[in-house]
């Protein structure tokens, strides 16, 4: 996407990297990388016996990604309302977003556009990390949570977006002269003011679906939040997990020491 020079928020080509922008990417690559750990470990270790600490692990993680899309939805809102404003402008980012650019574009300055697409990817694979960590949490709660149904469904849609973020980033990293993916039909959009307006639109109403998926989610974990706090010896049963259709699921090892306290 071209961004415009001398515009709030844009760095000049040849702008010298602060070390602002470089702390600054590093952070955000650091954010997603811990993210990625977190699954990873509560992936493997679901499933054995349950722990406390892996439903303390899952709220940290999704606490995280609703607050990296949070932060990522904003940047897309941005760019919507200023190419409103100015719609035959090349496309606009914020300031702390062109930083963070600026300091991810260093791993090969001569292609000046590869920060900008680290940097959603970036954020993307947060986003994503986010609704992998209420799919987790919900794990041992057999039956149909409406919080795992729509977290589920987000997965597969930004799993499908992250894919595409992943292709514009490899293609320009592999030397094209604009990057390819379905947000700019493949490189066929020539750089200009067709292909600024459609991607800005592409990602909003992308973001927009995946934030209001997220938004649904959250609603029905806070609603479920009980019965999946008593699948981890959190919250004593009462009855909260005869439920039709749930309850702790009898294929997730259970820790005889913790089972046995109320």
């Amino acid at each position: 996407m071209d961004h415009k020079p001398g515009t709030p928020g844009a760095h000049e080509m040849g702008d010298p990297v602060s070390a602002v922008d470089t702390a600054g990417a590093l952070f955000f690559t650091g954010w997603a990388v811990a993210m990625w750990a977190a699954v990873a470990v509560l992936a493997y270790a679901n499933r054995g016996p349950v722990r406390p600490w892996l439903y303390r692990t899952a709220v940290g993680l999704i606490g995280l990604g609703v607050v990296g899309q949070i932060g990522h939805f904003q940047e897309h809102v941005a760019q919507a309302i200023y190419w409103i404003a100015n719609p035959y402008s090349p496309a606009w980012m914020t300031p702390w977003a062109n930083s963070f650019a600026q300091g991810m574009g260093q791993v090969d300055t001569s292609k000046p556009a590869l920060g900008m697409e680290l940097l959603h990817l970036v954020g993307n694979l947060i986003f994503l990390a986010g609704l992998v960590g209420i799919v987790q949490i919900t794990r041992r709660v057999s039956g149909g949570l409406k919080s795992r149904k729509w977290a589920r469904m987000g997965v597969w849609m930004q799993g499908i977006h992250g894919v595409e973020h992943l292709v514009l980033t490899v293609s320009v990293a592999l030397g094209a002269s604009r990057a390819i993916g379905l947000s700019t039909w493949f490189g066929a959009i020539e750089p200009g003011v067709a292909l600024s307006t459609y991607r800005v639109w592409w990602h909003f109403v992308a973001n927009l679906v995946g934030t209001a998926i997220l938004g649904f989610a959250m609603l029905h974990l806070w609603r479920e939040k009980r019965i999946v706090k008593a699948a981890y010896l959190l919250e004593p049963d009462n009855g909260l997990l005869h439920v039709t259709g749930e309850g702790i699921r009898e294929d997730v090892p259970q820790e005889p020491v913790l089972a046995s306290k109320k």
